[in-house]
């Protein structure tokens, strides 16, 4: 993706609002929201004790334009043992993808721009932050899953398919200081300062599908307000073998979490 690409990426997002701060129900349908919001949790707790299979799709358009940025990401990930290698892809960019590779509290990336060819960037993975909206620092999956055990005002949407298996999908909001979860103080700002302009909070919604084993196998954040934003996380294969090493020393560069490892 050419420099400008990225910028005009980067100002998209920066001016886009956050979520919403409902209120909350009284009587029978907060005990409902409650409890649905419990199950939410329980699934993903399950999900993050096992490894699996993680497909996802970052979609970014503004509303007065054509062009949709689409990021594919896809690989293995022990959320348990918070081991993993993932694949990032621009589509239509006509760029090589993207390699990241998770080991503990380090991330490797192989392909960005804050390195030279052939070189391994290395960050830490819990100092990491995201300029993007709706997307995870470093695209770690486990971001987005602690971002869903927040969802607020949660109900029940009915059975539907995923991975060609029933599902129940539920729906709800985050919060700002959710959507927020460890971006920039840049990008914060932004989103700040367009809050305070439009003198309201817009919601972002929050979609799970749990499974008949009570797991999370899908996941999703979305935004639509002067642009569309949206982050789909499919969990399938579960138990699947993890293979994630530490690339050699000699090819590894570290850099600050300050810096934008990534492709884009």
């Amino acid at each position: 993706m050419r420099r400008a690409h990225l910028l005009s990426v980067a100002v998209l997002l920066l001016c886009t609002a956050c979520s919403s701060d409902p209120s909350r129900d009284s009587g029978e349908g907060a005990k409902k929201a409650v409890d649905h919001a419990a199950a939410v949790r329980a699934a993903i707790e399950r999900t993050s004790a096992d490894s699996a299979r993680v497909d996802e799709k970052i979609e970014l358009q503004s509303a007065d334009s054509p062009t949709a940025y689409v990021f594919t990401i896809a690989g293995a990930f022990d959320l348990a043992g918070d081991n993993g290698r993932l694949s990032v892809e621009l589509e239509e960019s006509g760029m090589d993808p993207v390699e990241e590779v998770f080991v503990g509290d380090t991330v490797y990336v192989r392909g960005s721009r804050a390195v030279e060819e052939g070189k391994w960037a290395s960050a830490l993975r819990s100092e990491a932050l995201t300029r993007y909206f709706l997307r995870a620092p470093l695209n770690d999956p486990e971001h987005l899953l602690r971002q869903m055990k927040a969802m607020q005002q949660v109900s029940n949407e009915g059975q539907e398919q995923v991975n060609d298996a029933p599902a129940v999908h539920y729906r709800g909001t985050i919060d700002h200081a959710t959507a927020t979860l460890r971006m920039t103080a840049e990008t914060k700002q932004g989103l700040h300062d367009l809050r305070e302009k439009l003198g309201e909070d817009m919601p972002v919604y929050a979609d799970v599908w749990v499974d008949g084993k009570g797991r999370a196998v899908q996941a999703r954040l979305s935004y639509f307000g002067g642009m569309k934003a949206m982050t789909t996380m499919t969990l399938s294969d579960f138990g699947t073998p993890v293979k994630a090493e530490a690339p050699p020393a000699r090819q590894v560069v570290p850099v600050t979490a300050g810096e934008d490892v990534l492709l884009a």
